[in-house]
């Protein structure tokens, strides 16, 4: 038998997580509706001008791992900070392949400089991020396992105790 005297709050907690994904998915689905509109017309422009530069190609790139970061919302429900570290990266690289040459020789330099060690400054951020991630573990990792046993003890008759998620089961 279910427990049917769930307190006011949890509902709340409950209706309040709902619309909270509710809103990610619309928000990420508008997101990707204009990241999609956006690729096109720049496609489309290089179809016009007949040729594909080198800031083209990487303003597609920064399109295209914006969708796949969209993607992995929509599969995993996670939000990787690593894709939006990849994002500002090509962005980087591409300001500086595009955009530097056409400052003066002097600022050039210091320009160069800047760009070159925020890149190393974010790749180096990637691998921290990673290792900390396998070493670790995640965030969000914690906060599901607790929404999961706040799930389970709803569905539990009310003098019945929740199974501790850190148990090792081992076979006999």
């Amino acid at each position: 038998m279910a427990k049917n005297n769930v307190g006011i709050h949890e509902r709340l907690q409950g209706i309040g997580r709902e619309f909270v994904d509710v809103s990610h998915y619309i928000i990420l689905f508008l997101i990707s509706v204009v990241v999609v509109w956006t690729a096109g017309k720049e496609f489309i422009g290089i179809i016009q001008k007949g040729s594909a530069d080198l800031k083209d190609i990487l303003m597609l790139f920064i399109y295209l791992e914006l969708l796949a970061m969209i993607g992995i919302y929509f599969k995993t429900h996670r939000l990787p900070v690593q894709f939006l570290i990849f994002i500002a990266i090509t962005a980087l690289s591409r300001h500086l392949v595009v955009d530097v040459q056409a400052v003066s020789d002097y600022f050039h330099l210091w320009l160069l400089a800047t760009i070159s060690v925020a890149i190393m400054v974010l790749s180096a951020s990637i691998v921290v991020l990673t290792w900390t991630a396998k070493t670790f573990g995640r965030p969000e990792d914690n906060l599901d396992r607790k929404y999961a046993n706040l799930a389970i003890k709803a569905l539990l008759p009310d003098n019945a105790q929740a199974p501790d998620s850190h148990t090792k089961h081992r076979r006999e």
